[in-house]
């Protein structure tokens, strides 16, 4: 018979439960390894009976009065609540939220830098919270602070869209920008295409060859022609 589970080892991603020796209340509701109820039992009673099946006691509803354990192999039991657990996870979206940050009378470079930025979080599925900071004086016309808010949300429409309107808190204004459906989506390269005039089929090249091959030897039977007293003059000496 195996050794029986004494304490319950620290898995923070698995939900604790008390199984075997770790179970305290003086009765319980007992259920089989099927799912059918034996009844109310001493705790004792119920290990011994985990016992002899070679199985654990686990306590499934301790709220419950009595608490209610079933017979069940525990090593099983944890290993099928991790795996889901890891299943739940990997199908769990995760959101990240980049910070940018402005001023109110920032320049065009800085400010082509910063929506650099800005498209790249995006671009990563990424929400962007975007700050414009005022200082001293600055804080009476917060229309400038809106005004770049709106350009930099208009710049990068086609991939971003405003999630969070700009709201001045403070000295600070932020705006929060939340990636589009299209946002990261690489672009397809269409392949080119060539014109009808510039495709030539088989036989019209063929052609063409034939016709400069004709071409060709035209010109050298002009450079040496036959007169009719050279012909007879041939004509006379092969006889």
């Amino acid at each position: 018979m195996r050794p029986r589970r004494r304490y319950e080892p620290a898995r923070p991603s698995v939900p604790h439960a008390r199984i075997n020796d770790g179970i305290r209340a003086p009765r319980v509701r007992l259920i089989d390894t099927d799912g059918s109820q034996i009844g109310i039992k001493t705790t004792d009673e119920a290990r011994e009976y985990a016992y002899a099946k070679n199985l654990d006691l686990v306590e499934i509803a301790a709220t419950a009065d009595p608490p209610v354990c079933r017979v069940m192999d525990y090593g099983k039991y944890r290993y099928g609540e991790e795996q889901k657990a890891k299943l739940a996870r990997k199908h769990q979206q995760q959101i990240h939220i980049k910070e940018i940050k402005l001023r109110p009378k920032i320049g065009v470079h800085d400010y082509e830098t910063k929506k650099g930025h800005v498209v790249r979080f995006l671009g990563q599925r990424a929400k962007v919270k975007v700050t414009i900071m005022f200082r001293g004086r600055e804080t009476t016309h917060p229309e400038r602070g809106r005004d770049l808010l709106m350009r930099l949300a208009e710049d990068v429409q086609e991939i971003g869209m405003i999630e969070s309107q700009p709201l001045l808190e403070g000295r600070n204004m932020t705006m929060v920008l939340a990636p589009t459906k299209s946002a990261g989506e690489k672009t397809k390269v269409v392949p080119e295409v060539k014109a009808e005039s510039e495709v030539k089929t088989e036989p019209e090249a063929t052609i063409s060859k034939s016709a400069g091959e004709k071409a060709k030897a035209e010109p050298e039977a002009k450079k040496s022609p036959v007169t009719s007293e050279q012909a007879v003059a041939e004509e006379a000496d092969g006889a």
